[in-house]
This record gives structure tokens, sequence and C-alpha cells, in this order.
């Protein structure tokens, strides 16, 4: 079962990029992702109240709750650098570099918990060279566009790297603690980190600017990543961080092909190519190898 988790998990994520695409089309993307946050926050407790885990809270140790707050800690890092991204640069050259932490992830997996197979190497090496081949350059016509370009990669790679340690770290801390549960209390520690940042930069001011249409667009990004991440973190909690992790990523699948019918976003040939590795390098790595 933790595969089919690890799968909608992947599509409602891909879902999510697209949705939040829409929404920070004038509204500044860290208000964007408090707002969305605090969406997923009502979603992760309602599914807490529903499977009645929120009876095992006093029975969490110290260690997961440490584990579970740095992990909320690298997720708020990673979506405040996604969603920048998103903002500065085109949807299907972002996407690629912030699923590019399934390499970094493998590594980490192999390194604390031994999770380290052959096939799972040729996949990596799939997955990575797929990546390269997506970041192609297209051609663009106006010169403020090419600057644009070059400020989103900063924000792609922190997301990357952050989403790794979110993976690394949520794998230990949720390994004692019901999913939801444990999906619930992270996204709280997200949830104050983002609103800090808002506070921080005195962007609180903007949210009396932002029109219906982008708000509910907001919204609905919030509760496709309350799916995804409930679907998420049961997968990681049942099966191994090296091969959920890139399941997951194939939410590029979907993004791609949604931003392209949505945005207009039209694809190279060597961006189909590397679309393709990753896919195959993602199948590579599923149990039966």
């Amino acid at each position: 079962m933790w595969i089919a988790y690890a799968f909608l998990s992947a599509v409602f994520a891909g879902v999510t990029s697209v949705l939040a695409k829409c929404g920070i089309r004038k509204t500044d993307a860290t208000v964007a992702t408090a707002i969305r946050t605090g969406i997923v926050l009502v979603f992760a407790w309602a599914m807490v109240l529903i499977v009645g885990s929120q009876s095992t809270l006093p029975e969490t140790d110290g260690r997961s709750f440490l584990f579970l707050i740095l992990s909320g800690l690298a997720t708020g890092g990673s979506w405040l650098c996604y969603f920048k991204a998103l903002q500065l640069g085109d949807i299907h050259r972002v996407v690629p570099v912030d699923k590019s932490s399934t390499v970094l992830t493998f590594i980490l997996a192999a390194i604390f918990f031994s999770e380290f197979t052959w096939f799972g190497l040729a996949g990596i090496v799939l997955i990575a060279v797929g990546t390269l081949l997506m970041l192609e350059k297209k051609d663009t016509e106006h010169s403020e566009e090419k600057a644009e370009g070059r400020g989103w990669f900063v924000y792609a790679a922190g997301s990357a790297l952050f989403a790794s340690l979110t993976a690394i770290l949520g794998k230990i801390g949720i390994s004692d603690v019901e999913s939801n549960l444990g999906t619930a209390i992270r996204t709280g520690v997200v949830l104050i980190m983002a609103w800090m940042m808002v506070l921080v930069t005195g962007k609180q001011k903007e949210l009396h600017g932002i029109g219906r249409k982008e708000l509910g667009f907001i919204g609905l990004s919030g509760l496709a990543t309350g799916a995804s991440w409930l679907c998420y973190y049961k997968a990681l909690q049942d099966g191994p961080a090296s091969v959920v992790v890139p399941i997951d990523k194939l939410s590029i699948v979907v993004t791609v092909l949604v931003s392209s019918l949505v945005f207009g976003e039209k694809l190279t040939k060597s961006s189909v190519a590397g679309l393709m590795l990753i896919v195959g390098g993602t199948m590579l790595m599923l149990p039966g190898h």
C-alpha cells in the first residue's frame, strides 16, 4: 500500500504546483505560502480527528517531536524557496531543479538508513541526467525574461536542498508516530515559520490586496498539498525513503503536462527526453528489481 500512497502523493503534488503558480501571479510568494500552510494545517488536523490519532499525542516522545520540528523547519525553508522560484521562473524549469532533491535524498538514505541498491543507483543516475536535460534554457525574445531566468535557479536549488532534509528528518521523526498526527505537528511548525517570514519582511499589508481569484487558487493548492502530505508521510512511514521520494517526485510529469496546457510552456525535445529519463529512472528504483 505504501507504493500506492507514494503515487497518490505525486499526483496531488503535481496539481499543487500548477494551482500555486496560478495563485502567485500577483500575490507575494511568502504571503501565499503562509495562507496555504494555514489551510494545510486545518486539513491535517481534520484527518487526525477523523482517524482518532490525537489520543496518541501524549505518548509521543521528545525525540520524535524534535525531528518532526526539524522536518517542519526544513519544509518551511523548501516552500519559501520553491514558491519564490515559481514566481520568478517558468514552472517546467523550476520543478526539475526542485525534484533533483531525489539524488541527495538517495545519498542521505544510503548513509543513515542503509537503503542502497545498484538498481537504485542506476535509477538515480538516469534521474540526474534527465534533470540536466530539462534545464536547457529555452530561447526568449526579451532580455528581461532572461534576467529573471538567472534569478529563479538559486531559490529552486535551495528548495531541493531543504526538501531532501525534510524527507530524512521526517522519516526519523515519524517512525514511532501515527502518520496523520506527525503531518499535523510538522505543519504547525511550517505555519509558524511562514507567518514569521511574513511579519519580518513586513508583507502582512499585502493580505488586503489579494484578489478573490488568486486567493481561490491558493486555497485549492493548500488542499492539494494537504492531501499530498498525508499520502507522502504514510508512504514514508511504511516504505524506504530512497524509493518513496523518487515516486513522489514523479509529480513532475503531472506538473509539466498540465503547465503546458494551462500556461502554454512548450517543451523542447531535450526536455521531453529528460522527462522520459526521470520516469524511467524512478521505475527502475521500484521494489522487485
